[in-house]
């Protein structure tokens, strides 16, 4: 087996158990590592995922966008990134699509994503 292949396995599947699963339409916070001179601070993004993009773990990353003061801010971050210290999942949307470009066209009411209602089943 290829060494490099071996070494990114074994960091995959590390990473893999320290987020929660999320999909296009979810709404995310992140809290990002930002280092200013010699401090190191926490910063939250909270917003929606746009799009997951990549097939590899090492390549892929995932689109969160906001609107902040009437602008919209969008933020690319890498799965595999040593910044992000964790992914809290706010809402579970439910969307059709698994790039919602479309919101970027929206505002107000008219770009509000529908929650996901979870049917539960009882246990009898």
């Amino acid at each position: 087996m290829d060494l490099i292949k071996l070494v990114q396995d074994s960091f995959a599947i590390e990473r893999a158990e320290k987020f929660p699963e999320f999909k296009a339409g979810d709404t995310v916070t992140v809290t990002y590592r930002i280092k200013e001179g010699d401090k190191d601070r926490l910063q939250n993004f909270r917003g929606v995922v746009i799009q997951i993009k990549g097939a590899n773990p090492f390549t892929k990353t995932f689109t969160v966008r906001k609107v902040s003061n009437g602008v919209g801010v969008e933020r690319i971050f890498p799965f595999e990134s040593p910044f992000i210290d964790k992914i809290e999942i706010n809402k579970v949307g439910k969307v059709r699509r698994a790039r919602i470009f479309y919101l970027r066209k929206l505002s107000g009411k008219k770009a509000r994503i529908k929650e996901a209602t979870h049917s539960v089943k009882s246990e009898k």
